[in-house]
């Protein structure tokens, strides 16, 4: 039996382009062996698996933080996580299909399991085969439930099949060459920090460099195997203050890259960070934005951001699935949802736009599948849902959208999502269009939403179908000409399919939001990028704030030495 898996492994093996002489990782191995053996000696339970794959990640992370000065955290870490995805019934209804009238399952699905970080196969194997006994039975009980939950409620919405049918993909990536010199980070970071102490009103300056390296196994029944690896190095600027009236006022910068050497230089953090600070000391004086309704800019991080959270969760095939979704964009399919002079794509395999690197692109997605790039608007006109191995009505197959964090279940989710702008006008143009919008509407001033913390958006049917989207710097831009005035205290928010009939100009700027988008299946690398954008009508409304006193006494850094050395 050994035997004949080893052939079967290395007949595999001489499909991955250059691996023909490499022996598979012993993880690998364990996966395929259990899976083998799972597959057939099921075969005649019932009822019987139709569908399993697992999916081992290897995480290693290395985190180091330093505030005012100080190091704080200097950690590096590894785990090692398997999940299980075992179906039972068949492609057009299985265990996964969602039991309606049931608001919240406890234990639904498999959660991750620990693995030791070793090359053991004996204990590898017995860690896979506890987790598929637990699967299966899950599943089985499960699937029960699924067939009489079917017999005693109303005929479904969408009676799409529960995975689609897929062809098999081998690709064993060889290992990722991920260096860095921890020590020059480690400096670097202390260095910044250090120049944040001393600075009246600045309550913290925090620095942190993460370098994270996820290598991905991937084996299933219908024959795929895969070994991939996704690194990711980021660095993050912090500064707070807060306002005699309570509100704290943070500003945040990020930096992400596949290598290290793709950051930028210390000197271009050292400026950012300085800018940073005396932005952080403007803030607080800076008078309180009272809610308004009217014209807007939207800066190119800022308006990502936006399109990511209004439009690109509404997007994600699942939740239209999904009856207690609101499903926006379900009946759009080929119809005009924004300006024809807009396009939206999401673009896993794309690693670098503008010469900077964004975040959200992947080979394969986790459930084996290559990444795509999907054309979701073209010329304004909705063309397409992202995908997992979930079918919907119209989409049978994945476009390899299928994410999650390790330890929590697959759904479709964002990757690099891409607006592009086929008429644009300049920066300074853009601006005197929004001076002439808030004359045509007899407003005082627009809005400039220059940079952005996040966002979150509600999708479901029982809540209003809302976004708010949270600006950090924001700019009023006076009809007159008279210089521009930053304010402080406001959220964006607003309805999707509103908003987006209020979009009027693009200029021709491109901003890049890299970041990490949390949802249903976890927290997973992402890229927002967009030209600036002129809104006819958009509303903000009083942010919420502490009503803790700033502090008493002064910073002890202002009369004392301290910092850092270059």
């Amino acid at each position: 039996m050994n035997r004949i898996f080893l052939f079967g492994l290395a007949a595999l093996l001489l499909a991955a382009e250059g691996m023909a002489q490499t022996s598979p990782p012993p993880v690998l191995r364990a996966m395929k062996a259990e899976l083998d053996r799972t597959m057939s000696g099921l075969a005649g339970k019932q009822p019987a698996p139709y569908f399993l794959s697992y999916a081992v990640a290897e995480v290693n992370t290395t985190v180091i933080t330093a505030t005012m000065g100080g190091i704080d955290v200097n950690t590096t870490s590894r785990s090692r996580i398997l999940d299980v995805d075992l179906r039972v019934g068949s492609h057009a209804l299985d265990n996964t299909r969602s039991i309606r009238g049931v608001a919240f399952e406890m234990g639904r699905g498999t959660r991750g399991v620990e693995m030791p970080s070793g090359d053991d196969e004996r204990s590898l194997r017995s860690i896979i085969w506890s987790a598929t006994d637990k699967a299966y039975k899950s599943a089985a009980e499960r699937y029960g439930k699924v067939l009489t939950n079917l017999q005693v409620k109303v005929r479904e919405e969408d009676s799409s099949a529960d995975l689609s049918r897929e062809r098999a993909y081998v690709s064993i990536a060889p290992p990722t060459d991920f260096q860095f010199d921890t020590a020059m980070w480690r400096d670097r970071v202390r260095y910044l920090s250090s120049l944040c102490a001393g600075h009246e009103h600045v309550l913290m300056g925090r620095v942190s460099f993460q370098a994270d390296l996820l290598v991905k196994y991937f084996v299933n029944s219908e024959g795929s195997m895969i070994v991939s690896s996704e690194p990711i190095v980021k660095m993050f600027l912090i500064v707070k203050s807060k306002a005699d009236d309570g509100m704290s006022l943070p500003l945040y910068e990020s930096y992400s890259a596949y290598s290290a050497d793709r950051l930028p230089s210390r000197d271009q953090m050292e400026k950012d960070l300085r800018r940073m600070l005396d932005l952080c000391v403007k803030l607080r004086t800076a008078p309180l934005m009272e809610t308004y309704s009217g014209p807007a800019i939207l800066s190119g991080r800022s308006a990502g951001v936006f399109f990511h959270e209004i439009f690109g969760h509404r997007v994600e095939g699942h939740r239209q699935k999904d009856v207690n979704s609101s499903q926006t964009f379900k009946t759009f399919l080929g119809k005009k949802i924004l300006p024809a002079f807009i396009n939206v794509v999401f673009d896993p395999t794309k690693k670098e736009l503008n010469g900077q690197d964004i975040v959200g692109a992947f080979e394969y997605d986790d459930e084996g599948i290559p990444g795509k790039r999907v054309v979701a608007v073209e010329q304004g006109v909705f063309k397409s849902f992202l995908m997992s191995r979930s079918p919907i009505q119209d989409f049978p197959v994945s476009n390899g959208h299928g994410r999650r964090q390790p330890g929590l279940r697959t759904v479709s989710r964002q990757s690099n999502l891409i607006v592009e702008a086929t008429q644009t006008v300049s920066i300074d143009s853009l601006r005197s269009a929004l001076r002439a919008e808030c004359r045509r509407q007899s407003k005082e001033f627009g809005l400039l939403f220059e940079d952005i913390q996040g966002g979150f958006t509600f999708t479901g049917r029982t809540v209003p179908n809302a976004f708010n989207v949270q600006p950090l710097v924001v700019f009023k831009i006076f009809a007159d000409g008279r210089p521009d005035e930053l304010v402080r205290g406001v959220d964006l928010i607003g309805t999707p399919l509103t908003t987006f009939n209020n979009i009027v100009l693009a200029a021709n700027d491109l901003g890049i939001f890299n970041g990490v988008c949390g949802a249903e299946s976890g927290g997973v690398p992402v890229s927002a990028s967009s030209p600036s954008l002129l809104v006819s009508t958009i509303e903000v409304q009083k942010k919420q704030k502490s009503q803790a006193k700033p502090p008493l006494l002064p910073d002890p850094t202002l009369t004392s030495t301290g910092g850092g050395q270059p």
